[in-house]
């Protein structure tokens, strides 16, 4: 390559600094402006978020939203500022999605996801929800993704798309969950005394809901045993708590009356020369 080529390279290129120099510069300042104005703008969003009384799902949702849509308005100026004209800007803009929007198929279907879930509310921030075989408290939601937090401390990240078109189990969105106690008792156990005893243990958690019964029924008579079911209901927030020191308690009232559970027997049979002698 000779000296003439070098200069003439050079020329060029000085000619198309100085053609788009002023647009590059001014762009360059744009984004720097814009990022910095993006800022303040999710600085002043994320404090009226807090002030109102907006859900929590609702604010993190509108934050990733907000935060997406800003970004997206400061490159249009920036390419406008470039020269790229407002039909070409958006022409490519459309290519580009088609071909985002196809490789990201399944993350167009957990923005939708995460759109019904705010709009139908089928849970919220703090809810307890079983979903995908997996049982927490919903500690943030996307505009992608939904996160819970397991009794166990294990944070599980689930795609929007498949949350919403799974069967949610609420367990907090009542106010008041019933507390079901499966007990069982050998048939010479008197069921009315059973009942008193059990519903005396169960009447003395202070946690209980006043205004609803607490209940003990017959639920099946099986081979060996009888099943009793008993009942009491209060708020959801504290059924787990609550069930555990129920259990404890009509174990101990049981105790106390000298009710005891049924242990199992079985018959066992040997045969002798004379017949067959019963053994148990």
């Amino acid at each position: 390559m000779n000296k003439d080529f070098w200069t003439k390279l050079k020329s060029q290129l000085l000619e198309f600094l100085v053609e788009i120099g002023p647009e590059l510069v001014y762009a360059l300042v744009a984004l720097i402006l814009g990022i910095f104005i993006i800022k303040i703008i999710m600085r002043l969003l994320k404090g009226a978020l807090r002030k109102s009384r907006t859900e929590l799902s609702l604010k993190t949702f509108v934050e990733s939203l907000s935060v997406f849509v800003l970004y997206g308005f400061l490159f249009f100026i920036v390419g406008s500022i470039l020269g790229i004209q407002t039909t070409s800007f958006l022409a490519v803009f459309g290519a580009a999605g088609i071909a985002i929007g196809l490789a990201l198929q399944g993350s167009l279907s957990n923005f939708a996801g995460g759109v019904l879930i705010l709009v139908f509310k089928p849970f919220k921030v703090g809810d307890l929800i079983h979903v995908n075989n997996n049982l927490g408290f919903v500690e943030q939601i996307d505009i992608l993704y939904t996160r819970i937090k397991t009794f166990d401390g294990r944070i599980i990240t689930m795609p929007n798309g498949n949350v919403s078109n799974s069967d949610i189990d609420n367990r907090t969105m009542e106010k008041y969950r019933r507390i079901d106690l499966n007990l069982k008792f050998s048939f010479d156990a008197d069921i009315d005394e059973v009942r008193k005893v059990i519903i005396r243990g169960m009447s003395k958690h202070p946690k209980l809901a006043g205004h609803l019964p607490v209940d003990v029924w017959l639920d099946e008579i099986g081979e060996y045993q009888m099943k009793i079911m008993a009942r009491c209901w209060v708020e959801s927030v504290e059924y787990w708590p609550v069930y555990w020191e129920q259990l404890e308690a009509v174990k101990k009232e049981l105790d106390r009356e000298g009710i005891k559970m049924p242990i199992p027997k079985h018959a066992i049979y040997r045969e002798e020369q004379n017949g067959i002698v019963e053994q148990s």
